[in-house]
């Protein structure tokens, strides 16, 4: 069913100042920079090898500029949706339903972009709460019109998403909807001991969705905590934010076997923010 980690959302305030410090922590210029009016937001999206990153911000009136400004009030800046793609928008409503989820027919959606006046355009399925589970959290077809891309990264830049992380209450039933209504592969269930946490990994289009449970007694609840990207060298990547005025800690070796990180402490927008290189 779902093919991809289409994109993932950051909330924000200003857009042009949160896309001079994703500029700075990325080391690379976004793609986009556009208006979905009908929402009443405006966005500016970052493109990567395997996903891309969009900043939104309220931008008028409308349902979005609505979400936004209430998740902000809410929660302030910060990680605030996950965006699945899909290959086919009604094959995946047939099966939801068939599976026995109310859903709702799929809705159109366009954004425009600012300086070229290209528009995309996408077909979008709002999940119900308890496949969402108070994530933000829907699944999207592209169907006209796509993304520009990087022809090459530099070194010292992000080029991908290594993983995400979100925190649930309930590992097992997250299982159930990812893994058995979603049909993400589920490469690795295990306990970290030293954590006294169970943590899940699932797959798709060469990144991960990073899960740690700490369990309660409450209703089932995930939420959305941080995300790791993947550099080619991290001493120079670590270099350049340095020099872009980025406060980051030292280098050091990862959890993760042949694995070595740095954490990005500014400018992220209230989202926990790691880099890792893969040795």
């Amino acid at each position: 069913m779902i093919s991809t980690l289409d994109h993932l959302i950051i909330a924000v305030k200003d857009l042009d100042q949160a896309e001079k410090n994703y500029k700075k922590i990325l080391g690379t210029n976004p793609v986009w920079r556009g208006r979905h009016k009908s929402l009443g937001t405006a966005n500016s999206i970052f493109n990567f090898k395997n996903t891309y990153l969009e900043l939104l911000t309220s931008d008028g009136e409308g349902l979005g500029a609505e979400l936004i400004k209430n998740l902000i009030q809410e929660n302030g800046e910060g990680l605030a949706g996950i965006v699945f793609g899909v290959d086919d928008m009604l094959q995946t409503v047939q099966q939801l339903k068939q599976e026995g989820y109310q859903i709702s027919d799929p809705a159109e959606g366009e954004g425009s972009d600012n300086e070229t006046n290209k528009v995309r355009k996408w077909h979008n399925l709002f999940l119900p709460p308890e496949l969402t589970r108070g994530l933000f959290s829907f699944i999207i077809q592209h169907h006209d019109g796509e993304l520009p891309s990087h022809k090459e990264y530099a070194k010292d830049s992000i080029n991908k998403l290594d993983h995400v992380v979100i925190n649930t209450n309930n590992a097992d039933s997250f299982i159930e909807i990812y893994r058995d209504v979603f049909k993400i592969r589920l490469a690795l269930d295990k306990t970290i001991e030293h954590w006294n946490s169970r943590m899940l990994f699932f797959r798709l289009n060469k990144t991960t969705i990073e899960v740690v449970e700490r369990s309660n007694n409450e209703k089932p609840k995930d939420t959305l905590w941080g995300l790791a990207w993947e550099v080619e060298t991290i001493e120079d990547t670590h270099k350049r934010l340095v020099s872009e005025g980025v406060e980051v800690s030292d280098i050091k070796a990862g959890l993760k076997e042949n694995t070595l990180v740095a954490t990005v402490k500014s400018h992220t927008h209230n989202v926990p923010t790691l880099i890792i290189q893969h040795l």
